[in-house]
């Protein structure tokens, strides 16, 4: 069994690497400060993406894309996202929905994506369904040709950075052997479209620069040539794509691991105290080695679930979710360790342990909370034994 990187892997890793540490991380100091991503900003990097060839990595070459396969896109994850959240999301790697456009989707929206002139969201939560999904309310009523669509979404990311919005709205019921279910469907909007409305979202904890913002939908009239996919087909949508989301969460969750142990490291090797190195004593060391623990079994199993994505194994969604629940909360320890490591400099906005530690918080509630990874687990558990 052999667990080393190719040549190309590690190609990959390393240009995504020193792009983040070349390009992004020097802004972090401008995030934390104003908490604004500047636009000018935004567009420069993503064009120094583009020339390197690390825009739309994920998505698959017949359309544009790198046509990465999963274990490489994590790589890229992983080296892009030492960096904060909204400085790695400005090499886009857009959502991977956007690679079933049909007809005049293309060249509407597919291809402005891809030239980096157009960028998308995606909404799905609203303020009564969160991980409920199919207790969404936001409705499309045929109406002719076209959908009239009607509701309010909220924790939607960088929707005021974008031009139109992926959007899943009930279009109907069906009975189904555990009673009625709600027909959900996918389509693409302009955010600029009459009767749309994107409001400044609230204020949250950390992940300075990253907006979540709110999306109202006020008879909001889309052509049926904006739905991606079949109608009531948007649920099947939204499960291949959470479980891509929940693996490049777990990514960043291990990117940023790795970062913050760095950091304690070199620190407990550093400062002395009576003598010695602070490493030297088993107060610090024993929990420096619980975090290299750790962080290599996030690795391992990180690697290993991207791997059986590209082999197409049966566990796939029970392995993202194991990986995301791992990854983010051996995170939440890493971090915080590594403050406890550094005592009251770790503190400080001199070094980046602080932001981290913020951060952190977020990854254990996004693309599913971790006890929603802990029911799929489960879930898949019992389906093996037919229960």
């Amino acid at each position: 069994m052999d667990f080393e990187l190719n040549e190309e892997e590690k190609l990959i890793y390393n240009t995504a690497r020193e792009f983040c540490e070349k390009e992004l991380i020097q802004h972090e100091e401008l995030l934390e400060r104003t908490g604004v991503l500047p636009p000018e900003l935004d567009l420069e990097i993503r064009k120094k993406g583009m020339a390197i060839g690390l825009h739309a990595c994920n998505l698959p070459e017949s359309v544009g894309g790198g046509g990465l396969n999963c274990v490489s896109l994590t790589l890229v994850e992983r080296g892009l996202s030492r960096a904060s959240t909204a400085l790695a999301e400005c090499v886009r790697r857009p959502n991977n929905i956007l690679a079933a456009c049909e007809g005049e989707q293309v060249a509407h929206f597919l291809e402005p994506v891809m030239r980096g002139e157009k960028r998308e969201c995606i909404a799905m939560s609203e303020p009564d369904a969160g991980s409920d999904l199919r207790s969404m309310k936001t409705k499309a009523v045929k109406d002719g040709s076209d959908w009239i669509i009607n509701g309010t979404k909220h924790f939607i990311g960088y929707a005021q950075r974008s031009q139109f919005v992926i959007l899943f709205a009930v279009t109907g019921e069906e009975h189904t052997p555990k009673g009625i279910k709600k027909r959900i469907s996918c389509f693409l909007v302009d955010l600029d479209a009459p009767g749309v409305t994107v409001a400044k979202g609230y204020e949250q904890l950390g992940h300075r620069g990253h907006s979540n913002d709110i999306l109202h939908f006020d008879n909001v009239r889309v052509g049926g040539w904006q739905m991606v996919g079949e109608e009531g087909e948007g649920f099947k949508v939204v499960t291949k794509w959470l479980g891509e989301g929940r693996l490049s969460v777990a990514a960043v969750c291990q990117a940023r691991a790795e970062r913050a142990f760095e950091v304690a490291v070199e620190y407990a090797a550093r400062r002395k105290q009576f003598g010695q190195a602070i490493g030297n004593f088993q107060g610090i060391g024993f929990p420096l080695a619980n975090m290299a623990t750790d962080i290599r079994l996030g690795d391992l199993l990180l690697m290993n679930t991207a791997w059986k994505v590209d082999q197409k194994a049966p566990t796939v969604a029970q392995d993202c979710a194991m990986a995301k629940v791992w990854c983010s909360e051996m995170l939440g320890r890493v971090a915080d360790q590594a403050i406890q490591t550094c005592g009251g400099m770790g503190l400080m906005t001199d070094l980046p342990l602080e932001r981290i530690y913020r951060d952190a918080r977020a990854e254990r509630i996004w693309e599913g909370t971790s006890e929603i990874q802990r029911f799929i687990i489960s879930r898949e558990l019992m389906r093996a034994h037919g229960a």
